[in-house]
């Protein structure tokens, strides 16, 4: 298996978004992140051979990373065309040999049926902006909806709202790690050119 290192250098070239919209929280998933994700969920025998969804696949970085660590099949959802369209061109830059469906969808109600092995990752939205609080719970539905582990980024103190989710939805929370998450200045709101946010992530194991 490549180490996390490697994994994070290859996810070096997978470009952002041309221009991010702030309602939908558009922000590119660091490598580093993206290959810790990825590569503890690799650790866990929840990649490989399995298909993968990526919800809310923005430019495509956790459906990539989890491409170049040989699962049966990957899909990013978006509802946003336009960093779909980056993403089919960042596959092509990372060179994966697993190909991906990108499918434009509104992933809290993803028209997908995939079969019983599905892992879900996804950054979602953490609902920071005002009239969008707990974005993330209609991501959270869909992963217990389609799949029997996920992996998924929340904003830092989410654990109660995560942990209560999951059990009330037929899932447990069986890992979770911190980890640091760099926001650039690409909205008017930022004051400062980049900014460390402490957040947290946490693999479920759904009762499907």
């Amino acid at each position: 298996m490549p180490t996390k290192s490697a994994l994070a250098q290859q996810l070096g070239v997978v470009a952002g978004f041309d221009d991010p919209q702030a309602s939908l929280e558009q922000y590119r998933t660091p490598p580093d992140l993206a290959a810790h994700l990825v590569h503890t969920a690799d650790l866990q025998g929840d990649i490989q051979g399995r298909t993968v969804v990526d919800l809310g696949c923005g430019t495509g970085m956790l459906a990539l990373a989890a491409a170049l660590r040989g699962p049966e099949t990957v899909v990013g959802v978006d509802v946003d065309p336009a960093p779909l369209s980056t993403a089919r061109r960042n596959e092509g830059k990372v060179g994966t040999r697993t190909s991906v469906s990108w499918v434009r969808a509104d992933a809290t109600r993803a028209p997908l049926c995939p079969p019983a092995e599905t892992t879900v990752v996804m950054n979602p939205p953490f609902g920071a902006q005002s009239g969008n609080e707990h974005a993330d719970r209609g991501f959270l539905a869909t992963a217990a909806a389609v799949a029997d582990v996920s992996y998924s980024v929340h904003n830092a103190g989410s654990r109660e709202f995560v942990e209560s989710f999951a059990a009330d939805n037929g899932g447990e929370v069986t890992h979770a790690f911190e980890a640091e998450f760099t926001l650039p200045r690409q909205f008017d709101f930022h004051d400062a050119e980049s900014r460390e946010i402490t957040v947290e992530v946490y693999r479920i194991d759904w009762d499907r």
